[in-house]
């Protein structure tokens, strides 16, 4: 029985991130997904993928983007969780999603995708949340799916050869859309 204490949406702050962010938002995103940091907690690529997830520049280019914004999620004045909502006309597009290893299965993921949506929703004015996912993090997708998002069966090629996406382990990865209504 999972006994770990459950975080309400009181202990959590939201802001936008600024340029003065992109270090530590680096960080967070790369302990959460590449090395053997990330393998503290479950939402690790690191058996998957080698290498970088994302560079000071990239996430500058979201924080900068007009119709993007990258959500900081903090507990007192701890980085704790970030994530990317983009705007794209009748939809939103999730990504950049990241939870500290140490933070990840206590329950943290779901209130935060959960303002994420609100946020999309209320800013924007969209009815639906996209996202896209490497087809083969069958665990990563169950888990979407239980907060109501649909596979779409749709894919799109994994970037080999584009080392600022990481250095594949394995020849068939792809991403599949998935999608959930906001209504």
């Amino acid at each position: 029985m999972d006994t770990a204490p459950r975080p309400s949406a009181g202990e959590l702050t939201y802001r936008d991130a600024t340029a003065a962010d992109v270090d530590a938002l680096v960080t967070l995103v790369e302990s959460a997904y590449r090395g053997d940091a990330s393998r503290v907690g479950w939402t690790t690529e690191a058996d998957l993928l080698e290498g970088q997830r994302t560079d000071p520049r990239g996430v500058a280019e979201v924080i900068e983007s007009p119709a993007s914004r990258l959500l900081i999620v903090e507990r007192g004045s701890e980085l704790v969780a970030c994530c990317q909502l983009e705007h794209r006309g009748d939809h939103a597009y999730f990504g950049m999603f990241a939870v500290s290893p140490a933070l990840q299965g206590a329950g943290l993921g779901k209130v935060i995708i959960a303002e994420a949506e609100r946020a999309a929703r209320e800013t924007w004015g969209v009815r639906e949340m996209h996202m896209t996912v490497i087809d083969a993090r069958e665990d990563l997708i169950a888990w979407y799916e239980r907060r109501g998002y649909r596979r779409t069966g749709k894919t799109t090629p994994f970037p080999y050869g584009d080392e600022r996406f990481g250095i594949p382990q394995r020849d068939d990865l792809r991403f599949e859309l998935l999608i959930k209504p906001l209504v």
